[in-house]
């Protein structure tokens, strides 16, 4: 059996001086939102690479979803297992 389930994600980014920072939302197939968020720092002395920035900021508020994801995710399990939940919600 093939299910195809799709999430559509978005990402912005905000450029102020040496910093960077980024949002991150997914959206999930029953409508569920999460966002994350990341930021990046240029240190004064290095040359300025705009796509740098938004990579690190970027895989940051990623990995700021992914971790929300796997708490979602772990709650999900020990509900069904019938454990008390551990999840922030």
């Amino acid at each position: 059996m093939q299910t195809l389930v799709g999430w559509h994600i978005e990402m912005e980014f905000k450029e102020e001086g040496d910093r960077t920072r980024a949002a991150a939302m997914v959206r999930l197939g029953d409508g569920t939102e999460y966002r994350g968020h990341g930021n990046a720092n240029r240190h004064h002395s290095d040359q300025p690479q705009l796509l740098v920035g938004e990579e690190i900021a970027g895989a940051r508020a990623l990995m700021d979803l992914a971790s929300q994801l796997l708490q979602k995710a772990h709650g999900e399990i020990d509900d069904a297992a019938g454990r008390p939940s551990h999840e922030i919600r």
